[in-house]
C-alpha cells in the first residue's frame, strides 16, 4: 500500500510523426529531375582546392597544372613506348655487333687458314 496515495503512472506520449529529413519533396518537378534523373555525368569532388573527376576507374584532377592530366596520362605512355622501343633497338645492336664479331672471327680464321696453305705450298 502506498504511502501518499495511488502509485505514480506517467500519461503515455501520443507517437511522433515521422518527419522526412530530405527537402527533395519541396522542389519542383524539374528540379528532381536534374537532381535525380538518369542525365549524370562521372562522379566529381573537390579537394583542397583540386577539383577531382573520376573516368576510367581512374581519379583524374582537372586543375592544378599546367599540363592536364590526360595529357600527362599520355605522355607518361608514349614515354613507356619509346623506352619500350628503345631497349628493342638496344637488343638489336647487340645482336648485330656478336654477328660482325662472329663474322670477324670467322674471317681472321680463313685468312690465317689461307697463309698456312700457302707457306705448306711453297
Amino acid at each position: 500500500m502506498p504511502l501518499f496515495g495511488s502509485t505514480f503512472s506517467p500519461k503515455k506520449t501520443p507517437p511522433r510523426k515521422a518527419a522526412s529529413l530530405s527537402s527533395l519533396h519541396t522542389l519542383d518537378r524539374s528540379t528532381r529531375e536534374v537532381e535525380l534523373g538518369t542525365e549524370y555525368g562521372p562522379p566529381c569532388m573537390n579537394i583542397g582546392g583540386q577539383t577531382w573527376k573520376f573516368e576510367d576507374g581512374q581519379w583524374i584532377t582537372e586543375s592544378g597544372g599546367t599540363v592536364s592530366n590526360k595529357e600527362m596520362q599520355r605522355l607518361k605512355k608514349r614515354n613507356a613506348q619509346l623506352e619500350e622501343e628503345n631497349n628493342l633497338l638496344k637488343l638489336k645492336i647487340e645482336i648485330l655487333m656478336d654477328m660482325h664479331t662472329e663474322t670477324t672471327v670467322q674471317y681472321h680464321l680463313k685468312e690465317k687458314e689461307l697463309e698456312e696453305l700457302k707457306l705448306h705450298r711453297t
